[in-house]
């Protein structure tokens, strides 16, 4: 097994940025570092030295536990003093800011432009509760679903029903093939159970991701890559894909996501190659699906869920 995460800074930044804050509301910098975990090749800010940046600046995302962690951790790199911009729409997460910093021992000075709310702290000498926040949204092994997690990353602390309703009606595969969109690693431990395959490589845009399932996916033939499963990494000849494709880009609905998804499949398939997948009933794959294969099987509708094999 190999994993392709967590690449080096060149150089110990001063100032970094997390996710796409609105120019417009705040300037993150021209030297700016991006740290966001969705970024393939961002920087982790796990791995900043603590007290070693000036300047941070967040797009906060808006799970609390995630939330808090990144804030934590940001305060945790900032040296006395530095800087710290946190921003949110005050309905995902944003009301909530001003109170999470003042509970980690900030003085916070808050506004509002645009629907978002805008916190601005100067790291305090001793910051409270760092490390309890950390510990809550880090890298986490979870009983009731069997897998390392970490949240943020999609269906974190609970079973996905798609991705279970896919599981269970997978054929057994042979030879090599891919997961797109993997997350904690579930579907490839069902494809990887086939002793003919004889490599899988894992694709995700998230490094927690990633990160989580380089610890559920433990088998020789897997390879996981970071990156987006839309064109990183090159690949094309495959027997077989597999994938729960993702259809929020910025938590908004986003159908051409999928669609990208189903594109990029029949791309790297070779003829006679078979793509498994698993949808939400109400999006509409079918046309894609049905211009871009030679045959198209629906196998499975139930719980809101529809599985389809379609073959190049």
């Amino acid at each position: 097994m190999s994993s392709e995460t967590h690449p080096a800074p060149s150089a110990a930044p001063t100032a970094v940025v997390y996710g796409a804050p609105s120019p417009e509301l705040v300037e993150a910098g021209a030297g700016a570092v991006q740290t966001s975990p969705l970024v393939p090749g961002s920087t982790a800010l796990e791995d900043l030295a603590p007290q070693s940046v000036e300047r941070a600046v967040i797009a906060a995302p808006p799970g609390t536990l995630e939330r808090r962690y990144v804030e934590a951790l940001a305060l945790q790199a900032l040296k006395p003093g530095g800087e710290l911009v946190v921003l949110a729409p005050k309905d995902r997460g944003g009301a909530r800011l001003k109170g999470e910093l003042t509970g980690f021992g900030c003085e916070v000075e808050e506004t509002g432009r645009r629907h978002q709310r805008i916190c601005r702290v100067l790291r305090p000498a001793a910051p409270e509760g760092l490390d309890a926040a950390i510990t809550a949204g880090g890298p986490q092994r979870l009983d009731r679903i069997g897998l390392w997690t970490q949240s943020g990353v999609f269906s974190w602390d609970r079973p996905d029903p798609g991705t279970e309703l896919l599981i269970r009606n997978l054929p057994g595969f042979s030879g090599v093939g891919a997961d797109l969109g993997c997350g904690l690693g579930q579907i490839a431990r069902a494809v990887l159970a086939s002793p003919a395959v004889t490599e899988l490589t894992l694709v995700d845009i998230d490094r927690r991701a990633i990160d989580a399932a380089t610890r559920n996916v433990t088998d020789p033939r897997a390879r996981l890559v970071w990156g987006d499963g839309r064109g990183t990494p090159e690949l094309s000849g495959l027997d077989f894909v597999v994938m729960n494709p993702p259809f929020h880009e910025a938590g908004v609905e986003s159908r051409g996501l999928g669609i990208a998804f189903i594109t990029r499949a029949a791309a790297i398939l070779r003829k006679g190659g078979v793509l498994w997948l698993v949808a939400n009933r109400h999006l509409p794959y079918e046309e894609s699906l049905t211009r871009l294969f030679s045959r198209v099987t629906p196998v499975r509708d139930a719980g809101g869920f529809k599985v389809y094999e379609a073959r190049r």
